[in-house]
């Protein structure tokens, strides 16, 4: 067997063995032979799957790279990231044996909602599947997580159960036209009974004995930053990028307030007397898809695959502890549909009117937009649609770098506006700036709740004094940081695609920036360090 046909071989085996452990990310890329499965997540299971997952990385790095063509030689570094990725968070990170949420965050229904990619009957039997294997489930979670665990992560996991009988309820509507409805309602009420049990569990025997220990330690971030980005530079160099990063937004916000003869805190408070109405929200949404498509169209940024098309809808319930907004794209691998579901978080009616008037103001217009731009056009969903056309090897468009994915759309927000988004409305900089210093904040935060000592307090006060956060979703960052040490991705990102684009515009790409732009999500979503060899080499696209 030649040293191609072997590979192609170890690939196939990777992937394969991979969504063995991760079986909702297959369904998310459109591979439904895995609709309705759990993992196995019993101590014996996860550690039979890390021993093939040994062997499996023992023959990818026995393949040479000399012997692959440049393009193949990259994609051994990820088949190898692949691998190493969900070893570090079995036997580094111990996520299942100390994080609730990965559990809780288990019974999440809404590929099979909302993706139109099968008949409801195939798709509600997959739900039913699913709702079936949940008590076993949580069963080893309680098995596996005997001792302390950190207090935010079971805090967040009992905001996020409180939502998840809602999701069901959503489920079982959607069953009913296809009558599906009283096969629904069984299951639900055993995933129902086993959840509750989970929540009391973590909240009677869990949460009272609950310590601050979250951090991953100095060693373990830096060994988050390969297995995930494939970077070996030392944290303390993106830590120190950061910063200078987060003081040219600073001077960048404080002139643009200076021209408008008030502070930086007055200009986000005249700008968030301009929101919606509660019940408006999602329609303004809808307004902004359609104008971020036709401004990418116009100014010919980078290209739109076509069928393009993205509908707007409300977070689900479950979603709301943890998301402002979010997109649902379709997988590379959904031949049927390419439509990508835009959420968004709207008012909880369980809230203060405080509350619900600070959340309305973090949704003002010029903010929104900027959102809609992340998300959709030129943000994710574009993302996505590249990713579902482009002609990449197996792992290029199985693999998804947090870094790649979210820094592009990060990168987009400061594209729109350096392309005169919105008519050059300095409104739209200062939405643009406000976003960049939050991701600014959460790069910062990362390191210092995982690396530092910082206590979430600390973190909460950095996003209300330099990203301008009222308390409640200054908190709400903080304790993601918790749980979420690559919230780092956004900043990182956005600045390895900047720093390319002045590197490699002119040289490679004629000073297109649509070429420039098409040729970087043309390459999938390789590691963030792999970015400069990918766009440098036209062989290894």
């Amino acid at each position: 067997m030649s040293s191609s046909d072997s590979f192609d071989v170890a690939e196939r085996e990777v992937v394969d063995h991979v969504f063995e452990i991760q079986p909702s990310a297959a369904v998310d890329l459109g591979f439904h032979a895995y609709d309705g499965r759990l993992p196995d997540l019993s101590t014996g299971a996860t550690e039979s799957w890390a021993s093939r997952a040994d062997r499996l990385l023992a023959r990818v790095e026995a393949i040479e790279p000399g012997t692959l063509t440049p393009s193949r030689a990259i994609d051994r570094f990820l088949l190898r990231l692949l691998l190493e990725d969900p070893l570090f968070g079995l036997r580094e990170s111990t996520d299942l044996d100390r994080n609730p949420m990965g559990y809780v965050g288990a019974v999440s229904l809404t590929s099979y909602l909302v993706r139109d990619y099968a008949p409801v009957a195939e798709r509600v039997a997959a739900i039913v599947r699913l709702l079936e294997s949940l008590p076993k489930l949580f069963d080893q979670g309680r098995v596996r997580m005997r001792g302390a665990l950190p207090r935010p992560f079971v805090e967040i996991a009992l905001s996020m159960g409180e939502g998840i009988p809602g999701h069901f309820a959503d489920a079982e509507a959607f069953a009913a036209p296809a009558g599906m409805n009283g096969r629904v309602a069984k299951a639900r009420a055993t995933a129902e009974s086993a959840l509750a049990g989970f929540l009391r569990w973590l909240r009677e025997e869990k949460l009272p004995g609950a310590t601050d220990d979250f951090a991953l330690g100095p060693g373990r971030f830096q060994r988050l930053l390969f297995v995930r980005e494939g970077i070996e530079a030392p944290f303390d160099e993106m830590r120190r990028a950061g910063e200078a990063d987060l003081a040219r937004n600073r001077d960048r916000l404080a002139e643009i307030a200076r021209t408008q003869g008030v502070g930086p805190n007055e200009l986000y408070g005249l700008m968030s007397r301009d929101h919606p109405a509660a019940d408006e929200v999602l329609a303004s949404a809808r307004a902004y898809v359609d104008e971020t498509r036709a401004f990418v169209a116009a100014k010919a940024l980078v290209s739109i695959p076509e069928p393009a098309v993205c509908r707007v809808e409300e977070t689900p319930v479950y979603g709301r502890a943890t998301t402002t907004a979010s997109l649902n794209p379709p997988g590379p691998f959904d031949a049927k549909t390419p439509e990508g579901v835009y959420f968004v978080t709207l008012v909880d009616s369980g809230w203060t009117p405080a509350q619900q008037a600070e959340w309305l103001r973090s949704l003002n217009r010029p903010a929104l937009r900027n959102i809609t731009v992340h998300e959709v056009y030129p943000g994710h969903y574009l993302q996505f649609l590249h990713l579902r056309s482009t002609s990449g090897s197996l792992v290029r468009k199985v693999y998804r770098s947090p870094s790649f994915v979210e820094g592009w759309a990060h990168y987009a927000e400061q594209l729109a506006v350096e392309s005169g988004f919105h008519g050059g409305d300095a409104w739209a900089e200062v939405a643009q700036l406000h976003d960049a210093l939050l991701r600014n904040c959460r790069l910062l935060s990362a390191i210092g709740l995982h690396t530092a000592g910082w206590t979430v307090d600390r973190a909460a006060q950095l996003f209300e004094v330099e990203g301008h956060l009222d308390p409640l979703p200054a908190r709400r960052e903080a304790l993601r940081g918790t749980f979420d040490p690559e919230y780092f991705c956004y900043t990182l990102g956005k600045l390895a695609i900047l720093d390319a684009r002045r590197r490699v515009l002119g040289s490679r790409f004629g000073g297109s920036l649509r070429a420039f732009h098409d040729a970087v999500l043309g390459s999938g979503c390789p590691p963030i360090g792999l970015l400069d060899r990918i766009l440098e080499d036209p062989s290894a696209g």
